[in-house]
């Protein structure tokens, strides 16, 4: 949440008003909020939420609004203009509002020697009047509010659910704390709403991205199945932080690969009992349903696009891609970019520096906009693997700054990098005896930090075993004609696989681990796999791989957990749910690619085993 202190400032003269700019918005269609979120006394931060409380989608929106002493000095998700009065409308990208949405927009500005004002929204689409100010001393509540289509979920109203105390922090030994109380994280991730993948000779959505939560309840099986029943399985097993996995098109409540029934030209496939009204007010109803679970969120940028998925490796990604070759794989996604590219054939769904730093204020906005007090923290770009380090620290120190003006109490997550970037270039890691997985690499960091204040900063490095990627150093080192060979080439050569801990420990020290031993507050973001790999896997590595004796994975999990574990390094589990096809999940899946592929999408009970390892990580073994 937002720190308030306990300031108020008298009532503004307001001239404000609120007019639709197309024939969509009509009269006394809507809400109206104005928020002041931080206020330090110099200065301040806020925020206008626009509520569609009517029955048809308001189709652009403009908003005046004056101050008797106050100025703004920075703006996000908002066209800006005057001076006092300020004017605000829509971008591309919000200037719908769906009935039951809400659109918020935020600010900075200084007091100029008195105190911030929090003037009353009104106007013609504002029917009904609304304002709030800062009412203790670390939240901010507002009247606006969003509807759930769920029945397994709860409504998202930031009216009905009143924000608390929620001040993240890193102490002087590293430790994550939530109000000055040590915050042990114990977390899995649960994706699905970052973008899925069709194949290009689907019958429904050939080749879409459809953005949706796997919950275990598919149409063609109703199981019954809902968030809450997970919730509950899951927090009692211990789990109280979720990594929760978005593209810049969840944040976007219109776009068409988030919403509507597959079987009626729409792309969810979730039984009619859980499916969400789109991809945003799914996101939006997890992290309120997790709040009142007393689970905390990692809201994680996955990619640039929903398209293009786990593979970006940048902002502006750009085909070819790391997949492209790979045999009995439908989704290489050579067909979409995030960068521009000068072909025909490719559609870009176009991604930027400045784009991106909107999302994360705008995600950094959500903890005041929906009333809650769990998002941990903002994991700012998954496996940034395709940028040498003097780009990514530069990123990453820009998108601390962005996520600042918005909320001061939210803690700022920073994957590695990985050795080389696409382009060949090299990337210091170390020791050339062990090589990072994407994401995993912090070996620079001792060189250049991070322009971050340590207190507000999670390193995360990511690390898998064979399960994910066969890498050199898990091969047989007795075996000389195995050297050098990895991934693919490694199965193509029949290499034999030995998990030796004495030579995985020297890579995880020098590209992570020395930097816990300095203090700094560190959560692997993600690990995990097909613990009888290559059993359970894509037919693609079982082929390949048959000649390897079911277990390595679990060997090589084994030992990361052995030593997060004398390191004191907090992980998040990939995943919660069993749909990822190289490592599967903390459940078990009735889908099995050789004998029952009938059956995707439906859960059977835990993975016990995987459970294990998290005890045995958490200390409760």
């Amino acid at each position: 949440m937002f720190k308030t202190k306990k300031r108020y400032g008298s009532a503004a003269v307001l001239s404000l008003a609120i007019a639709a700019i197309t024939q969509g918005a009509s009269a006394q269609s809507a809400s109206c909020s104005y928020i002041v979120s931080n206020d330090w006394g110099s200065g301040f931060t806020g925020a206008i939420n626009i509520t569609n409380n009517g029955n048809t989608p308001i189709n652009g929106w403009e908003v005046n609004w004056q101050y008797n002493n106050n100025a703004l000095t920075n703006t996000w998700n908002a066209n800006m203009s005057g001076s006092n009065p300020y004017t605000a409308s829509n971008l591309s990208w919000n200037s719908t509002i769906q009935p039951g949405q809400t659109v918020t927009f935020g600010f900075q500005g200084n007091t100029n020697g008195g105190s911030a004002e929090t003037p009353v929204v009104t106007g013609d689409v504002c029917g009904a009047t609304s304002s709030s100010s800062s009412s203790s001393s670390s939240s901010s509540t507002s009247s606006s509010s969003s509807s759930s289509s769920s029945s397994s979920s709860s409504s998202s109203s930031s009216s009905s659910v009143p924000a608390g105390d929620g001040t993240f922090r890193v102490d002087e030994t590293g430790n994550i704390t939530k109000n000055g109380s040590v915050f042990p994280v114990k977390c899995s991730a649960w994706f699905g709403l970052e973008g899925q993948h069709e194949p290009p000779t689907a019958a429904d959505n050939p080749d879409g991205a459809p953005m949706e939560l796997y919950v275990g309840n598919m149409w063609w099986v109703d199981s019954g199945r809902d968030i809450q029943q997970t919730m509950d399985e899951i927090t009692a097993q211990g789990i109280n932080t979720i990594r929760l996995p978005i593209a810049p098109q969840t944040l976007d409540p219109t776009d068409p690969q988030g919403i509507g029934d597959i079987r009626q030209g729409g792309v969810l496939k979730n039984a009619a009992s859980v499916r969400q009204l789109n991809a945003r007010q799914a996101l939006e109803d997890f992290i309120v349903q997790a709040d009142q679970n007393d689970i905390e969120v990692i809201v994680d940028i996955h990619s640039c696009s929903n398209y293009v998925g786990w593979r970006a490796g940048r902002l502006d990604a750009t085909p070819p891609y790391a997949d492209r070759d790979r045999e009995n794989y439908d989704y290489t996604r050579e067909g979409y970019s995030c960068g521009v590219v000068d072909d025909n054939g490719v559609i870009v769904h176009e991604y930027n520096e400045q784009m991106w730093l909107d999302d994360l204020r705008e995600i950094a906005g959500l903890s005041a906009q929906l009333g809650v007090d769990n998002i941990m923290a903002i994991d700012i770009f998954n496996e940034p693997w395709d940028y040498t380090w003097d780009e990514w620290s530069t990123l990453a120190e820009n998108a601390y700054t962005a996520i600042n003006e918005v909320n001061q109490d939210v803690l700022v997550m920073v994957e590695g990098i990985s050795n080389q970037t696409k382009d060949g270039t090299q990337v210091p890691h170390g020791s050339e005896e062990t090589n990072p997985n994407w994401g995993e690499n912090l070996y620079p960091f001792q060189n250049d930090p991070l322009n971050i204040p340590k207190e507000r900063l999670i390193l995360s490095p990511h690390a898998y075993g064979p399960s994910v990627f066969v890498q050199n150093h898990f091969l047989d080192p007795s075996d000389p004609e195995c050297d050098g060979l990895d991934g693919d080439a490694a199965g193509d050569a029949g290499c034999n696989i030995v998990i030796d801990p004495a030579r995985l420990v020297p890579g995880w020290d020098e590209h992570f681990g020395y930097l816990r031993e300095q203090g700094y507050a560190m959560i692997v973001g993600e690990f995990g796999g097909h613990l009888d790999w290559p059993v359970g896997a894509p037919l693609r590595d079982q082929n390949r791989w048959g000649h390897i004796q079911p277990g390595v994975d679990e060997q090589w999990q084994g030992a990361l957990v052995d030593y997060m574990a004398e390191k004191s390094i907090q992980a998040c589990y990939w995943s919660t749910n069993p749909e990822s096809g190289d490592t599967g999940g903390l459940y078990n899946h009735a889908y099995d690619p050789v004998s029952n592929t009938a059956a995707w999408g439906t859960w059977n009970g835990f993975e016990q085993r995987k459970w294990n390892l998290l005890f045995e990580l958490w200390g409760e073994n």
